[in-house]
């Protein structure tokens, strides 16, 4: 098992000016926004970060600088943590995009919605969960498999992985609120993800703090035992915090 922590990227120029930006070079994040990145250092400081793997866009590496100068780490550039690829709406003004026809699908039926010159939210759902599990696996093969990770990447990216995490139809993923650097965290075991936090945006973090290995399988034991032998639920699933479910 090993633990992703889901870093939405700070928020971006485009969050600001109702702009649909897709995977247009050059936004990255305002004012507002590298605060909120300046902030994730105290906020992960107690976290043993193993890996940090990232979308290749430019408000996710803005976001992750102050916290990658402060570790010290090199991150993973991971193409399938990209945003949506929104083609021919990439750009266009939100308010605009509300008229459309396929604006009511990706609102109420999103497993059948395909952008126009661009890929469809299934196929996205698909290829980033697939990148999430391909990390967590090789990261765990490497830093053992109780490690902590990030993976920074956006809004509906973010959503559609843990749609699938809790077992969600796609189509119900935008009740999955999902705000600007915030953190959603999801513990991967071989038979099934727990969901531990979901839009968290200032909840103490330390409780993500791996356990001693004895104090675990403790835990687990009794979990196990009132679980009928069912996967414990990891111990960090069982702490509270914000969350943005709505």
């Amino acid at each position: 098992m090993t633990t992703v922590i889901l870093l939405r990227h700070g928020r971006s120029t485009a969050n600001t000016s109702g702009v649909l930006a897709g995977r247009s070079p050059g936004v990255g994040i305002d004012d507002h926004g590298r605060a909120q990145a300046e902030k994730l250092v105290d906020r992960l400081a107690e976290l043993p970060l193993a890996a940090v793997v990232t979308s290749p866009l430019q408000r996710c590496r803005e976001t992750l600088a102050p916290l990658l100068d402060a570790r010290g780490l090199e991150p993973t550039v991971e193409d399938d943590l990209s945003e949506v690829d929104y083609g021919d709406w990439t750009g266009r003004k939100l308010g605009d995009l509300g008229k459309e026809d396929l604006w009511k699908v990706v609102q109420a039926h999103p497993s059948a919605a395909v952008f126009p010159g661009g890929e469809g939210l299934a196929g996205m759902q698909a290829r980033a969960v697939a990148a999430i599990r391909r990390h967590a696996a090789r990261i765990g093969a490497e830093h053992g498999e109780r490690a902590l990770w990030v993976a920074c990447s956006h809004g509906d990216v973010i959503k559609a992985a843990v749609a699938d995490a809790l077992g969600l139809h796609l189509d119900s993923f935008q009740r999955i609120v999902v705000d600007p650097c915030s953190v959603s965290v999801i513990s991967y075991t071989p038979t099934r993800p727990f969901v531990v936090r979901v839009n968290d945006t200032g909840g103490d973090l330390s409780a993500l703090v791996p356990k001693p290995e004895s104090e675990e399988t403790a835990a687990d034991g009794e979990a196990a035992d009132g679980a009928g032998g069912d996967d414990a639920v990891p111990a960090a699933a069982t702490i509270g915090g914000s969350t943005g479910v709505a």
